[in-house]
């Protein structure tokens, strides 16, 4: 009795050689940059992060965890006008954008950091090519290269 062929499983899908071996390649794929440069850009960043993480802090301590009453020093009990209220409400929600946008550069350093410890920093992760110390010294949390974020700004 012959046996049938067997037909792969219809959920199964191949196994994909080509996300494999691109994986192989960035993992071969080290920075450009001398020890001494990842070093002085660690530095930097690690500052950066430090900074930020004290304006974060100073920022919640002073805007948001005061009264307009406590903030202005104001002992009176008369009470507060609808556009003082207005104000306040403004002032803590563009403390708030900036928390956000802090923290977000916080995450970005975070990455860069340990872009660094798997000496990959410098290089685009999109198109693996030197990202040029330029912008690496204007943007040092910088992930990928002007080219690739040109396109991901312009959605292509």
């Amino acid at each position: 009795m012959a046996k049938k062929p067997t037909k792969p499983h219809p959920r199964k899908k191949p196994a994909r050689k080509i996300s494999k071996a691109l994986v192989r390649y960035k993992q071969q794929v080290k920075t450009s940059l001398s020890n001494q440069k990842l070093k002085t850009f660690k530095k930097f960043l690690i500052a950066r992060k430090q900074f930020l993480l004290e304006t974060l802090s100073q920022m919640e301590e002073e805007s948001l965890t005061k009264s307009r009453r406590e903030a202005s020093g104001d002992l009176s009990n008369v009470p507060l006008h609808i556009a003082d209220m207005g104000s306040d409400t403004f002032e803590q929600d563009f403390a708030i954008g900036l928390m956000e946008s802090e923290g977000e550069e916080v995450h970005e350093i975070d990455n860069a950091l340990e872009r660094i410890e798997n000496k990959t920093y410098g290089l685009c992760e999109l198109c693996n090519k030197p990202i040029p110390e330029k912008r690496l010294r204007a943007i040092p949390y910088a992930h990928l290269c002007i080219k690739c974020k040109e396109k991901e700004e312009s959605g292509a």
